[in-house]
């Protein structure tokens, strides 16, 4: 934990970058990086310019984490049902922006997994 700040609730503890980059598993350059394309990922900065992630900023990198790296969101379909999940928005069209950022996901994954299917098939044809 945070020696900023140890005596303060766990709900209202900072915590360093260091310290956010060990409980979710992530790189610093990616916390950094997903502060750029996740407008609602914003972190306090110290007087001296260092990122203090509150509870509430660790939550939410653990479910954009959980969007891409389990889901198989994109980052734009992560962000876009991020945002509307927050503004309220019916579950059926959350939903929906999960779907379109799956789909484009498996599609994705999908023909890349067809075409090392293909080269495969080529490459036992051509020793025959």
């Amino acid at each position: 934990m945070s020696s900023i700040d140890e005596k303060l609730p766990d709900d209202e503890r900072l915590y360093r970058i260091g310290e956010v980059s060990k409980l979710t598993a992530l790189k610093p350059f990616v916390l950094r990086y997903w502060e750029t394309e996740f407008p609602m990922l914003e972190p306090v900065k110290s007087p001296s310019g260092h990122r203090l992630y509150r509870q509430q900023d660790v939550d939410l990198v653990l479910k954009i984490k959980r969007l891409l790296y389990d889901e198989g969101f994109t980052i734009a379909g992560a962000r876009r049902y991020l945002r509307e999940s927050e503004n309220g928005e019916p579950a059926e069209a959350a939903s929906e922006a999960a779907v379109a950022g799956r789909t484009t996901y498996l599609s994705r994954k999908m023909l890349l997994d067809l075409r090392d299917s293909l080269r495969s098939f080529l490459t036992l044809l051509e020793r025959k």
